[in-house]
């Protein structure tokens, strides 16, 4: 057979023995919606099925023959893939689901290998074309195989004590021991833990402040404590830092040392062994770091609910809620956002624990003679202040005002300048009442820590 001749590459068989795995369990679909498309299929008819398998999942409507027929019916293409009966052939062509994620592997290669002929095709019609500029036909080139690779990441979950093995690794240090445990959950800020009751399951919660204020900070603060104190297992989504980089950060604030130092691996021999000691601690800690950096609503969803299912999740945190990526079938990007927090909303209610989604404010706080946030500052809003259970706020008036403009404004009544005071306004509050509870935080060790002070209740239950 002539070169021009052959197939592209494909796996009919894996194929089958993929959907037949999703039609006999609907939990497979965990093990392969994060990497495998619809579009990944070399047959038709078995993309088709896929698809309407993944628009299941997207409803939470179970995954099974009857459903899966129902929704091809639908949409006016059950016949076209041939009817129950070739359904009910998917199912018989394999006993069990387990081997669900090595049969979408398979189809997953065999569609790389197509897009890379098709990518090589491309790059042979621009060497035919012999344009006049060579830059030019290069990174056309460049760019063909280059959409070879935007794939969504396959990055996954790694675990603290993962990351603070290769930190230690790193700087010639032993590891220490992992470790388990669950208990209730709390902010571990006994002024906020009391103005919201704890961390309520299925509460959608928005964290959101202006650039530079500490809303990561205060994030991971939450995750280390409620881990740390109280063994919680904590999924944390991070778009914009790497796991290493968040890890420092918790060490830092864990050990109550200079971050810079952490960063760098050098310390004094004091801050060594309180550097020691919180790698101990936090290699205990189950919290685990999916850094993708270009991650969908479908992704978290799937992956927290895979991870709850292994680990029992407690809580789920994002940061930050601007930075993930939408399904590209809303016109706007507010509309796009809309979705967004449904769907966080979605997970938390499915997976009964409270998530915590880090959010920009937009500059209209800026503008403002207050520069206290307000609900309508929610950066592209959407439907983010209706869809969430808690909005808090964090605002630092030092941020705003000079020192010395403070003290001539204050003059008379002597107040001292608020450096490094933050307060966490409570905003929103579906089942509780409003107010603000005051942190101190610590610049050096890039952590919050509290006043001690009761919180101040300004508002009533709404």
């Amino acid at each position: 057979m002539a070169e021009h001749e052959k197939l592209l590459p494909h796996d009919i068989e894996a194929e089958e023995a993929l959907l037949g795995s999703l039609l006999i369990d609907p939990d497979a679909v965990l093990k392969v919606v994060t990497f495998l498309k619809p579009g990944d299929f070399y047959d038709e008819t078995h993309a088709s099925i896929y698809e309407a398998c993944f628009n299941l999942y997207q409803t939470g409507v179970p995954i099974n023959q009857i459903t899966v027929a129902h929704e091809l019916n639908r949409t006016e293409r059950l016949e076209h893939v041939g009817g129950a009966s070739y359904l009910s052939h998917l199912i018989g062509t394999v006993p069990t689901s387990i081997h669900a994620e090595y049969y979408g592997r398979i189809v997953e290669r065999m569609s790389v290998m197509r897009r890379l002929i098709q990518a090589g095709t491309r790059i042979a019609a621009i060497g035919y074309e012999a344009g006049p500029d060579v830059d030019t036909s290069l990174s056309k080139a460049e760019d063909a195989l280059f959409q070879v690779r935007m794939r969504e990441s396959n990055r996954d979950f790694v675990s603290v004590s993962d990351v603070i093995d290769g930190y230690l690794e790193a700087y010639g240090k032993p590891p220490e021991e992992g470790g388990e445990g669950l208990a209730h959950l709390k902010t571990g800020y006994p002024g906020l833990d009391d103005l919201l009751g704890g961390l309520q399951r299925s509460d959608l919660i928005i964290l959101a402040a202006r650039p530079s204020i500490g809303k990561t900070t205060l994030a991971l603060d939450i995750a280390r404590r409620a881990a740390v104190t109280q063994n919680a297992c904590v999924a944390m989504f991070s778009l914009e830092m790497s796991a290493e980089s968040v890890v420092e950060r918790m060490l830092a604030a864990q050990a109550d040392v200079d971050f810079w130092n952490v960063r760098l691996g050098k310390f004094f021999e004091r801050d060594e062994r309180k550097v020691m000691q919180a790698t101990g601690v936090l290699s205990e800690a189950r919290i685990y770091i999916d850094d993708t950096p270009q991650v969908g609503t479908v992704s978290i969803r799937s992956k927290a609910k895979r991870l709850d299912f292994e680990r029992r999740l407690d809580l789920v945190i994002i940061d930050y809620l601007q930075l993930i990526q939408g399904d590209g079938r809303r016109e706007t990007r507010v509309q796009e956002l809309s979705q967004i927090t449904r769907s966080l909303k979605l997970l938390a209610r499915e997976l009964d624990v409270p998530v915590i989604a880090v959010s920009q404010l937009s500059r209209a706080v800026e503008w403002r003679t207050s520069h206290e946030p307000i609900l309508a500052d929610l950066r592209e809003s959407g439907t983010i202040e209706q869809d969430a259970d808690i909005v808090m706020f964090i605002y630092r008036e030092d941020k705003y005002v000079e020192e010395e403009e403070w003290n001539r404004l204050h003059d008379i009544m002597g107040e001292p300048y608020p450096k490094n005071l933050a307060d966490v306004i409570v905003a929103k509050h579906r089942n509780g009442p409003l107010g603000r509870v005051k942190l101190r935080f610590v610049d050096r060790s890039v952590r919050f820590d509290s006043l001690d002070q009761e919180s101040t209740k300004a508002g009533s239950f709404i």
